[in-house]
């Protein structure tokens, strides 16, 4: 529940990645050695991804910040289908468990609706590793009948998650593998980092060509997991949309630079400090020019959906072209039940600002679009209910306590469990 109107200030030490944690999670299962990783956020991906550890056989406790996975001796191969619906990243378990056993048997990924996510890029470039799959009643069934061997690869399309795969199973395969046109996310770079830091060889990750030399020797490794970009950029943004200014600590400014310019042409003012990030708000957002959703170094897909927040009270007109997921635009009816002047042909949405925003009982749809109507309910007049908050606490660490140490009129009133 959300009582709107008021400004968000303050400032704020940004939750470590989910999109980094969960790779590098997975990865533990490649090493058989501890893995020490802080700054790993708690989140309902996360404990996901930690049920998984320990359902093959790892040792997953955590520590506050920290978890500590012990991957010496896993026993099992498959992933029951109960544990791979829980997130739509679970697919990257694939290709740990082919590099730690040389087989692997799951289903498909569940998660949010957000559009198909095929994974039929990360069957093809496994299968240049030497992977055969079968799918047999809904499961993957894969194995390397002659082992892992180095390849060549070319991406029909930067995946991050085939990118990670690949990763996954070229340091344990026999040879060097070459991936081109790779996903140049940062949390690529995070997790080659982890993998250098645990005994891999590496080269090239956050470029378009990655090279993997398999060295046969891992050892145990401590890691921080990097800040979470798009949670910066959505706290960035409640700041934005409500007149209010906020100091983001140990945020990593580089990997926001793909969004800085956007606050910029809404008007607000952003400044960065050593590790830290600081907006100020004008008093009326001006309209954004097009928004265009691209791979790393573009426009995040993620943050897609607060930004048209943003335009959604803006001063102007402001157009969005989705190009990564084809229904990445499920929060605009819940926004237009908040008085949002948003139009939607296929994959462009032209959203047409107003002075405000009204107070309504609306649905998070999936973990983004969940942020982006906590997004609105901010800045509306009046109250706001939010419900099936669960998808938001996928992404986002104590989300309605850390916007209202920075002024939010915010309350849990149920555990609404999903």
């Amino acid at each position: 529940m959300i009582e709107g109107g008021r400004r968000i200030e303050g400032e704020l030490r940004v939750q470590g990645s989910k999109n980094g944690a969960l790779p590098i999670l997975a990865a533990t299962v490649v090493t058989g050695c501890t893995s020490i990783l802080h700054r790993c956020p708690c989140l309902r991906d996360t404990d996901a991804a930690l049920h998984i550890l320990r359902h093959i056989g790892c040792d997953a406790v955590r520590s506050g910040e920290s978890v500590i996975v012990r991957a010496d001796a896993p026993q099992r191969w498959e992933i029951p289908e109960s544990l791979m619906r829980c997130m739509r990243s679970s697919i990257i378990f694939l290709g740990a468990l082919i590099a730690r056993f040389g087989r692997a048997e799951l289903t498909a990924p569940g998660g949010c609706e957000i559009g198909l996510r095929p994974i039929d890029l990360h069957v093809s470039a496994l299968s240049a590793l030497g992977v055969k799959t079968d799918e047999r009643g809904g499961k993957l069934c894969c194995h390397a009948p002659n082992g892992l061997h180095g390849a060549n690869i070319t991406l029909s399309f930067p995946s991050v998650g085939a990118t990670e795969n690949i990763l996954l199973c070229a340091v344990c395969a026999e040879g060097d593998t070459v991936i081109r046109n790779a996903a140049r996310e940062p949390e690529i770079s995070d997790l080659a980092s982890f993998l250098n830091g645990c005994g891999a060889r590496i080269t090239g990750a956050g470029s378009d060509t990655i090279v993997v030399s398999p060295t046969g020797v891992f050892r145990a490794n401590e890691h921080t997991i990097m800040p979470d970009r798009i949670a910066a950029a959505t706290y960035l943004s409640t700041a934005a949309v409500t007149g209010g200014s906020i100091r983001l600590r140990e945020s990593a400014p580089d990997s926001l630079l793909p969004v800085l310019p956007y606050f910029e042409q809404c008007g607000c003012v952003v400044r960065i400090a050593g590790d830290d990030v600081l907006l100020q708000s004008p008093q009326r957002l001006r309209a954004p020019r097009l928004v265009r959703t691209m791979p790393y170094p573009g426009f995040p897909t993620d943050f897609q959906p607060s930004a048209m927040v943003m335009a959604a009270v803006s001063l102007g007109t402001g157009v969005f072209v989705e190009t990564i997921f084809e229904n990445r635009f499920r929060h605009v009816p819940q926004l237009r039940r908040m008085g949002a002047h948003i139009t939607v042909q296929s994959n462009v949405a032209v959203v047409e600002g107003v002075p405000r925003l009204n107070g309504a009982i609306v649905y998070a749809t999936d973990l983004r679009g969940g942020a982006a109507l906590v997004n609105a309910a901010l800045c509306a007049e009046g109250e706001t209910r939010i419900g099936c908050i669960g998808h938001i606490d996928r992404g986002y660490e104590n989300f309605e306590h850390n916007l209202a140490l920075l002024g939010a009129g915010i309350k849990r009133i149920d555990s609404d469990a999903e």
